[in-house]
């Protein structure tokens, strides 16, 4: 398949290196230009923003909210049978308080209303350190999972293949609407679950605490944490 990427934070950093890993064409770009590329450890072809949506058949969005809109004269112009997917997550302290999330819309409907597009929602509920080196073949005991969400089953089928793909077990996560139960401050947000217990960490969702929760977890990290420890506070958080 062929991919662009906007973005090359860590998680579309490792989407690049995984896909390429695995025989796919990619281009990635920055959303201001090129040259914000240099020095980044990505794989695939460095491109300008404008060439990374020509000829592709999945655009990933792995931005902080708050470029949202910014993109929009780009998104504009990526042909309608291009399949959008966004990784990001909000955080107030990084994103500036967006009025419409803070009263409740859910943080995907959001993008896709900037962006004038349907978009699904993936690889947004664990860290980069675990998209880059803990997939493992299909049927693995104990393989993590990832959920996907968003309305269009044929779309969300296809993000189903390339998460399997890349080494991660695919839980549907329901509509667009429904996104909010794998976002920032909820079970479900990176803390490596296996398939059943990616599902039942999303039934268990509670959308007013999950704010809350956030800003909780966010309070106890501290320089030099590992791996181990950011996913460990995040269950022991997120479950409590």
């Amino acid at each position: 398949m062929k991919f662009g990427i906007i973005g090359a934070g860590p998680i579309g950093a490792s989407i690049s290196k995984k896909l390429v890993e695995n025989g796919h064409e990619v281009k990635i770009a920055d959303a201001r230009d090129i040259e914000h590329l240099e020095g980044k450890d990505i794989s695939g072809t460095p491109v300008n923003v404008e060439e990374v949506i020509i000829n592709i058949d999945v655009l990933f969005l792995s931005l902080p909210l708050h470029i949202m809109p910014s993109i929009r004269p780009i998104i504009d112009q990526v042909g309608d049978d291009v399949l959008i997917a966004d990784t990001s997550n909000y955080y107030p302290f990084r994103d500036n308080q967006i009025e419409e999330i803070e009263n409740g819309m859910v943080e995907s409907v959001w993008v896709s209303n900037q962006l004038g597009r349907p978009i699904i929602k993936a690889f947004s509920n664990q860290l980069a350190y675990t998209l880059e080196n803990k997939g493992t073949p299909e049927g693995t005991t104990g393989r993590i999972a990832m959920a996907i969400a968003g309305d269009d089953p044929a779309q969300k089928q296809v993000i189903f293949d390339v998460v399997n793909e890349l080494g991660f077990d695919a839980v549907d996560g329901g509509s667009l609407n429904d996104s909010w139960r794998e976002q920032p401050g909820t079970p479900a947000y990176c803390t490596e679950l296996t398939k059943e217990e990616l599902i039942e960490a999303l039934n268990n969702a509670n959308k007013e605490k999950a704010p809350v929760q956030r800003d909780k977890v966010m309070e106890k990290f501290s320089a030099g944490m590992t791996h181990d420890d950011i996913v460990r506070i995040n269950r022991e958080t997120y479950n409590s």
